[in-house]
């Protein structure tokens, strides 16, 4: 295996006010020898993937959050898979070769310790990659956000925004396979025929549409679910639109990441109808990853459940596309590709 003589991270320069731009990362280089592992629980990983979400935004801002914001200087923060490439000289947890998942950053080689790694098995019917995708954080929020927050169960009416990305298309299809009807919110007409033929949901509403308000009440009526990753206007009209004891799992405002957001006007309706609103963190159910995982494994073995990766490359341009989530270039879960090796070896 060959390597080159440097390493090459992107770190955050300055915080961004609205938009990432030209000056909110720089390139730095390190010389790849003073990355190999010094301690008997460090590893040396080539970073293959790294997986782009809308909640990387957010560790850009100095505020007080679920997680610490990204330091001045400090590599950005990014979940990915790597290929162990080197060992400490004495016995290791891991083997040259090894796929693992972890927390590399935009990084193209990362130092680990093997406390912070997971290694990669993949179940029949899967690859390394859906661990960035049905397999990973995104499914798994998908998952605990319908299922345990929203306590989707047969015959609800449930609405899913944000619904041709990564969490929103896996939250639709597990509704689905739960038997609620299932109305998804897309930005783009292309992306509602993908949800409809593809993903086999019920109705897709362009919400760019200027009949979209009049669309969602005709085909939506009241709801018994909203699984909401926007945020804003189209929460405020699904608050105008809850059954009795509807409830929405606030897993996302990605409408409002990039600017100051707008107060909600709606929330009235969750007293007369005994309906609530409830903010989660996939983390916190990290205890029951396991059980998760089984049957969307099992889902994803029978074809009932389906992946589309939207893949991007080059570790410098990651800044560019982090703020493509946020234009709707990606239908499916966006990762970048950073290391060369092929994807089917994944």
């Amino acid at each position: 295996m060959t390597f080159p003589s440097e390493a090459t991270k992107v770190v955050l320069a300055e915080r961004p006010k609205g938009n990432v731009d030209d000056s909110t990362f720089r390139t730095e280089k390190v010389p790849l020898a003073s990355l190999s592992p010094s301690k008997p629980t460090e590893v040396l990983v080539r970073v293959d993937y790294v997986s782009m979400d809308p909640a990387m935004r957010g560790w850009l801002n100095d505020t007080r959050s679920y997680i610490a914001p990204v330091q001045i200087g400090e590599t950005m923060r990014a979940g990915g898979i790597g290929t162990v490439v080197k060992v400490h000289e004495t016995e290791s947890k891991f083997k040259i070769g090894d796929v693992v998942q972890g927390f590399f950053g935009w990084t193209n080689y990362a130092l680990m310790d093997e406390s912070r790694l997971t290694a990669i098995n993949p179940p029949p019917g899967a690859t390394a990659l859906d661990y960035l995708g049905t397999l990973g954080s995104t499914a798994l929020t998908a998952y605990f956000g319908l299922l345990d927050v929203g306590q989707l169960k047969s015959g609800d009416t449930c609405v899913v925004s944000g619904a041709a990305g990564a969490v929103g298309s896996v939250a639709c299809q597990i509704a689905k396979l739960k038997g609620a009807k299932v109305i998804a919110i897309a930005g783009s007409d292309e992306k509602c025929k993908w949800l409809e033929t593809d993903l086999g949901v019920d109705k897709a509403l362009n919400y760019k549409s200027p009949s979209f308000r009049d669309d969602f009440k005709k085909n939506v009526g009241y709801l018994d679910v909203y699984f909401d990753n926007v945020g804003g206007d189209i929460l405020d009209l699904c608050l105008t639109r809850l059954n009795k004891g509807a409830r929405i799992a606030l897993c996302g405002a990605i409408s409002d990441y990039n600017s100051k957001p707008k107060g909600l006007t709606g929330y009235l309706s969750l007293i007369s109808q005994r309906a609530k609103i409830e903010g989660f963190l996939v983390f916190d159910y990290a205890s029951r990853y396991g059980e998760a995982q089984t049957e969307l494994a099992q889902w994803l073995k029978e074809g009932k459940l389906k992946r589309r990766f939207h893949i991007e490359q080059g570790l410098e341009k990651c800044p560019k596309h982090l703020n493509g989530l946020f234009t709707g270039v990606n239908t499916g879960k966006m990762v970048v590709q950073i290391s060369s090796m092929e994807p089917s070896r994944l």
